[in-house]
């Protein structure tokens, strides 16, 4: 008789995103789901891969992480936030930010450990807490009176932390909202936290695509906050090569040691011959991550001019490559039944924002990716303004 399986996520089915880009599939539908660009790296960048991999970048890459590329993003983030890093002992490459995500989670908790997640909160996080042992404390966002202007409540952070408060993981600019945080956030983090136990983990993937003449305020800038910090980055995401799932995980000397504890029986090393690749573009073509913010500002300001006269409501999103919009005006049904409906009927994808909650409160509200050619979000809309 065979053994049955008892779960260790008794409660985990296949991710929404899984579930929309199928259904989207399936229906031949515009899929504004899941987040993915729909246009190439920069060719530069895949011709340095080219070249990597007929010049011998074939074999296992070090444990942290290629040397050149490691010092690459030293130099960028001296640049970009004024922290100088030690590429030895400050920065591993990791498999994805999924993987770093991961790889500090399971560093840090351990049974008994509370760990503190904002709602709307990505879904990687939890599961990862419950593998470790650790239980999972949701505080949600205050929704500001526009209904969109999504940020911290800081009394339900008070009320949520404890002397089990092992770790805080943060996002911002934040999936699926587009919030962004401010220096005098930090500032009142660090105090909140000043006589705690507590670490910090800040997922940071879209620290180069912030709006409206906004920069990205990282935990990398607070030095308070930088001494308990483990900070997430994503080339996916800054490259628009998300299938190359490559991205680094940035902390001080003590805090590296633990995480590279568990990331080298995780994935141990990352694609060697596209860190090579990534190393030489950083270098050569800083203005192509300095500009993306321009890039992708174009982008959502003409998704929003589409959407005007439609019987949506939505508030411009401040970063990422997701706009948040309101369908109340239009149905009052739940919000994960319509996305499916609407992915079947009309033939455009989206994702619900109540998956992202523990106690769903984000009412009508999807999330549509416009990371896509015009041509493409024009005819989304044009589907969506039949409703």
């Amino acid at each position: 008789m065979q053994a049955s399986i008892s779960s260790k996520l008794p409660d985990v089915g296949t991710t929404i995103f899984t579930v929309m880009s199928r259904l989207a599939a399936e229906c031949g539908a515009i899929n504004l789901s899941q987040g993915f660009p729909s246009f190439n790296p920069p060719a530069e960048l895949t011709d340095r891969i080219a070249y990597h991999l007929k010049h011998g970048a074939n074999q296992y890459a070090p444990m942290p992480g290629v040397g050149a590329l490691r010092e690459a993003i030293a130099r960028k983030t001296e640049r970009v936030q004024g922290r100088r890093l030690d590429p030895d002992t400050e920065i591993t490459v990791c498999t994805g930010a999924t993987e770093g995500l991961f790889s500090t989670i399971q560093a840090l908790v351990r049974p008994g450990d509370e760990v503190i997640v904002f709602d709307p909160a990505y879904d990687s996080y939890e599961p990862s807490v419950t593998l470790a042992g650790g239980t999972t404390r949701h505080v949600p966002l205050l929704i500001g009176a526009d209904g969109f202007n999504f940020e911290i409540d800081w009394q339900r952070l008070q009320a949520a932390l404890s002397s089990k408060t092992r770790l805080i993981i943060v996002n911002f600019p934040h999936n699926p909202t587009g919030a962004t945080i401010r220096r005098n956030d930090l500032d009142r983090l660090a105090a909140m936290l000043g006589p705690t136990q507590a670490y910090v983990l800040s997922d940071e993937v879209y620290e180069h695509i912030i709006f409206d003449g906004e920069s990205h305020v990282s935990l990398l800038s607070h030095d308070e906050l930088w001494q308990r910090s483990f900070v997430i980055s994503s080339f996916g995401k800054t490259f628009h090569a998300t299938g190359w799932k490559i991205g680094y995980c940035i902390a001080p000397p003590d805090l590296t040691v633990e995480f590279r504890k568990v990331h080298q029986f995780t994935t141990f090393a990352v694609s060697t011959p596209m860190q090579h690749a990534l190393a030489d573009y950083l270098e050569s073509s800083p203005a192509f991550y300095e500009q993306l913010s321009a890039f992708y500002e174009q982008k959502r300001d003409h998704f929003c001019r589409l959407l005007e006269d439609s019987r949506f409501r939505f508030a411009p999103a401040k970063s990422t490559f997701f706009q948040i919009v309101d369908y109340g005006d239009i149905s009052d049904s739940n919000d994960v039944t319509l996305a499916k409906r609407w992915t079947e009927e009309i033939g455009v994808a989206s994702i619900p924002l109540s998956v992202f909650s523990a106690k769903p409160f984000t009412g009508t509200r999807l999330r549509f990716c416009f990371a896509k050619d015009d041509d493409t979000l024009t005819e989304a809309v044009a589907r969506l303004s039949k409703l």
